[in-house]
Order: C-alpha cells, then structure tokens, then sequence
C-alpha cells in the first residue's frame, strides 16, 4: 500500500487579492493532514473510501427551472478531479492504468464533523496526486504535483487563487503570487498536460518565507464554517460593480504583503504585525463596500481579545466564520489570549506550521531566492 499526505493551510493576509492573476498573498501549513493511501484492487471494480466523507451532503440551488449542483464544498469531486488529472498524465508516460482502492483519512474536520476553514478540499487533491504519482511511478517534483493539483482543483471549484494547493504541496510560510487561470483553461483545451505542466506559468511566484524566532501564531475557530467559493463569487460581483474601489483595494493589499514579506525577510516581528492590521482593515473595508460580512461579530471579538495583550489579529482566508489568526510574540503571556477565547467561547486550534523538506530547486520557474537561501 502507498501512503501520502498532504498538510492544511491558513491563509496569514492577502485574501480576497490574491485571486487576481500575480498578487500575492502569505500562507502557512499546518501539522494537521489529509492521508491518502492505494493499493491495487484485486476484483474488478474499484472503491474510493473515507471514514470522514461518507455523510457528506451536497449543495444546490434554483437557476430558473433547473436545479444546479454545487459541488465545490464535496470533497469526492476533487479527489476524482484529481485522479482524473493524474491518470491524463500517466498516459503521457505510457502507463498503463489499473483499478485501485483510495483510501482517504483527514485530520481537517473534527470527528465531529467539525469544519475548520483548513483547506481541505486543497489538501485532499493534493494527497490524492502525490499518491497516484507514486502508483505509477511518475517522475514529479514539486513544481509538477502542484500544477497537477491545481488543474485538479481549478476544474471543480471555478475560482480562487489555489494559494492552498502551493501551501499544501510545499509546507512552511509561504508568499504566493496566484498565475493567470483564464489562460491555464485557455491552453488546457490546446495543449496536452505534459507540455502544460512543462510551461512557466504566466504571474506564478511562490516565495518560502522564514518567521521570526519570537513569533507565535496563535490560531481561533469561531464555531461557524464558511463557503470561500460562495464568499468569493459574491465578491465578484462587487468587483463588477465598481471597478474603482476594487482596484484600489488590490494595490493596497499588494504593498501590504510586500511590507510584511520584507518584515519576514528582516526577521521583523513588530513590521508584521502591523501589516496583519492593515490587513485587517482592508478586508474590514472591502466587506463594508461589497456588503459581504467577512469579519463576523464572534472574528471581531476573536481579533479584539488578542489585540488588548498584544497581538495583531485579524480573519483567515475567506472569512463569514472559520478562524482568525494572530501573530503575538512567544516571550509575551500569551496564553491569557487563550483564556479570554475560552470564556467567549472561541476555540484555540493547537496547531503549529508544518515544514516540507526538499523544496530547494524544485520549483523551477517561479521560486524566488533569497540570501542564497529558498
């Protein structure tokens, strides 16, 4: 049997922006994973089983007379996106392809059925990949099982960045420039996958970032999750609407990553927290002009409670619920952030970045190097 796994991610700041072809945003990996495992089927028929999964319901709605499935928050269809994906690319190398059992494990939702906004959906592509690639005995870097993910996942979700495939695939803090997706689709209908995934991509860029020694992050559920596909087609919307406002917000997003990637660079703590604030109002910003609630009562109380011992707080990815995170520093009595959590009914998730080794060299067009150091 072959096992792979593939981490959860949290985005730190540059959401909603970083859905723009090459504006970035920072990402971490978290040591909490999804697990697939496969091994050749000895009858004829095939089965993908998940002990987490099999409730899964799906979503739909009315578009006129027609009932339209949502399936983007249904985790069955990226792992078969991703075998589907990963197959096409096994032909190329005149593999013959079998009939397997997948088996898939997630640590991302609680037994409970908890959803913790962890990037599931990014995750189990990205195990499903690393597996199959193992399966048939794929020559793949890196660079290659990312933009394997990312076709899988771009193919059902539609939208978003895919910062969380880039978070799952090469771990650590990371800055992530997003690539041009419309001509990803544009040239998937052309080319064959081989030669797209031999491509540099146009605007990708990711970054492996190295944290402060002092800095703690500190990561908060609020007890409600959220849908980043819906959040971000409303958002949308309001980019339609009025084109100005928005491009503003893009620019000023972009200048704040690039402040705190150089508070990273500078092992400067307090010059990243003060960008998670900027951050933070942006996002506030953007919600208030596109009538989106991304920063929830029970996400304003989480970032309040922080600020007052310290902190620089602010909402994770998508927002309407899920976490928010804080940056504090590991000297400070932080754990009096947990307390006043606790009491608001606000949940600590005790989780720390997971780191991938082997990165270096591998992301061949678009990793930017740094002191000589990746």
């Amino acid at each position: 049997m072959i096992t792979e796994k593939a981490p959860g991610k949290l985005y730190i700041a540059g959401e909603y922006a970083v859905v723009e072809n090459g504006y970035p945003a920072i990402l971490v990996a978290l040591d909490q994973f999804v697990t697939c495992s496969i091994e050749e089927s000895e009858a004829e028929v095939g089965r993908i089983i998940s002990r987490q999964y099999h409730k899964n319901a799906l979503q739909w709605h009315r578009l006129g007379e027609q009932m339209v499935v949502d399936n983007r928050d249904n985790p069955f269809s990226y792992i078969l996106s991703a075998i589907k994906v990963t197959e096409e690319y096994a032909r190329a190398f005149a593999r013959e392809l079998r009939i397997f059992d997948l088996h898939i494990d997630s640590q991302l939702d609680s037994e409970s059925g908890k959803k913790y906004g962890l990037g599931s959906s990014a995750a189990v592509t990205v195990a499903t990949v690393k597996a199959l690639c193992r399966f048939y005995n794929l020559p793949v870097t890196k660079d290659e099982i990312f933009k394997l993910a990312a076709i899988a996942h771009f193919e059902v979700q539609g939208n978003g960045s895919l910062g969380d495939v880039a978070a799952s695939v090469y771990g650590g803090w990371i800055a992530y420039h997003s690539f041009d997706r419309q001509w990803l689709a544009q040239q998937r209908k052309y080319l064959d996958l081989r030669t797209l995934i031999e491509l540099p991509w146009p605007d990708l860029k990711i970054e492996s970032l190295k944290a402060p020694s002092n800095l703690q992050l500190l990561i908060g559920w609020t007890g409600k999750p959220a849908s980043t596909s819906q959040l971000v087609d409303k958002i949308s919307l309001f980019k339609a609407r009025q084109q100005k406002e928005y491009h503003q917000f893009l620019e000023e997003s972009k200048h704040c990553i690039q402040r705190m990637v150089d508070g990273f660079h500078n092992a400067d703590l307090e010059a990243i927290k003060n960008e998670i604030r900027y951050n933070r109002e942006l996002l506030k910003q953007l919600g208030i002009n596109s009538g989106v609630h991304i920063e929830t009562p029970i996400l304003n109380k989480l970032c309040q409670i922080a600020e007052d011992f310290g902190g620089a707080a602010k909402t994770s990815g998508a927002g309407g619920g899920d976490c928010g995170i804080v940056a504090i520093d590991r000297n400070s009595n932080f754990k009096q952030v947990l307390t006043e959590w606790t009491a608001n009914k606000i949940e600590q998730l005790p989780l720390s970045v997971h780191f991938i080794e082997n990165i270096k060299g591998e992301i061949k067009h678009h990793l930017i190097k740094k002191n000589n150091k990746y």
